[in-house]
């Protein structure tokens, strides 16, 4: 399963001819290339997936996503991992 995860754009910046940002989780902070969303500007939020920004999307649709994956991150330190993958595989 691929995953895309909302974080916010707090700077942007070049580098080897690519437009790249400093993505924030959260906390967390990575860097994700922009080339994909060239309207993306910082203080917006984007969804990256493995280190691209591949979408925008609102302030509280990015809350609502991050919402969610914390919810699936506490029930999986509930279950542990074998529970969940037994649930996943039926």
């Amino acid at each position: 399963m691929c995953l895309g995860v909302p974080g916010k754009i707090i700077d942007i910046y070049e580098a080897d001819g690519l437009r790249m940002g400093r993505i924030d989780f959260g906390g967390t902070v990575r860097e994700a290339c922009l080339a994909y969303v060239p309207e993306a500007a910082v203080g917006d939020y984007t969804v990256i997936h493995v280190g691209f920004a591949i979408s925008r999307l609102s302030e509280e649709e990015a809350q609502s996503t991050l919402a969610v994956l914390r919810e699936i991150a506490n029930l999986e330190e509930e279950l542990g991992p074998e529970e969940m993958a037994t649930d996943e595989n039926g």
